[in-house]
């Protein structure tokens, strides 16, 4: 099936919830304060709640709990509201929330994670919109399990059975690719260009010297991220001990040698493995 096919005959696709959408409006603007954010995430119980839990997270290394919404926007500040509420909001995407859901979503928040981490090692993109990039990397999957759950869950068996890549396995089912797809639903949900060029390129990494070099170390960076989860098995069956990251496309990309990728490695695993709670 070609993707058009695909999107026409999906009239469901999810759309982000209309809280998101208001607190993406409303930081853009000039003038807005905090109660007025709050005020407007509050509308949705389910969005403050797990935007509450995790801004209490180490991640973000606030030293006093985090007690109302007014609080955490003021000691986070708008943009990593703006990915807390956008990491809230989504996490309906993955319902219902069986074993494939379950891996599936910690497999994006980890990318998020990780492609925040890396985006502060090296300092060439504003880390928040790396962890959206991260978390939104592969949505396409998921758009993929809703859709057409039967025909998921025959790619991910022969994932499983022949051990091969996704990526490989999806194309003996489509025409088009889970990247492809996600980033269709990123634009129909009016997120910037930039964020759906990195979903489109994580795997590919097909770049020429005339591609903004902006958005090339966005996608590296979310290509490196997916492999630290692939390395730690997070979200994936197994971990994939035998993965050099240093020697990757990405890594190299990003000029990040094995002592700073291990470091990073292992910063990483420990927020994980000690945060995922805050993100469940």
């Amino acid at each position: 099936m070609e993707l058009e096919q695909f999107i026409n005959a999906a009239s469901d696709i999810p759309t982000i919830p209309v809280v998101a959408v208001k607190v993406l409006k409303m930081i853009e603007s000039e003038g807005v304060t905090a109660e007025e954010l709050a005020k407007v995430v509050s509308a949705d119980a389910a969005v403050a709640a797990r935007v509450l839990k995790i801004s209490n997270s180490s991640f973000y290394g606030c030293q006093r709990q985090i007690k109302t919404l007014p609080h955490a926007i003021m000691m986070l500040g708008y943009n990593t509201l703006r990915s807390l509420v956008v990491a809230a909001s989504v996490k309906q995407v993955y319902t219902p929330y069986g074993l494939t859901e379950k891996m599936l979503w910690e497999h994006s928040f980890g990318a998020a994670l990780a492609a925040r981490i890396i985006a502060g090692e090296v300092c060439l993109v504003n880390e928040e919109e790396a962890f959206l990039a991260g978390l939104f990397h592969d949505i396409g999957k998921s758009i993929l399990n809703i859709m057409d759950n039967r025909k998921f869950q025959l790619i991910m068996q022969k994932c499983f059975n022949e051990n091969i890549r996704f990526e490989e396995a999806e194309k003996q089912f489509y025409n088009f690719t889970h990247a492809e797809l996600g980033a269709h639903v990123i634009r129909k949900w009016n997120f910037p260009e930039m964020l759906m060029q990195s979903v489109l390129e994580h795997h590919l990494l097909d770049f020429s010297d005339d591609d903004d070099p902006y958005l090339v170390t966005l996608a590296s960076i979310v290509n490196l991220a997916n492999l630290f989860c692939h390395r730690k098995g997070v979200g994936t069956r197994l971990p994939e001990e035998r993965l050099l990251l240093h020697d990757s496309k990405s890594a190299r990309m990003l000029q990040l040698g094995e002592a700073r990728i291990n470091s990073m490695l292992e910063y990483f695993e420990y927020t994980f493995r000690h945060d995922r709670k805050f993100f469940e």
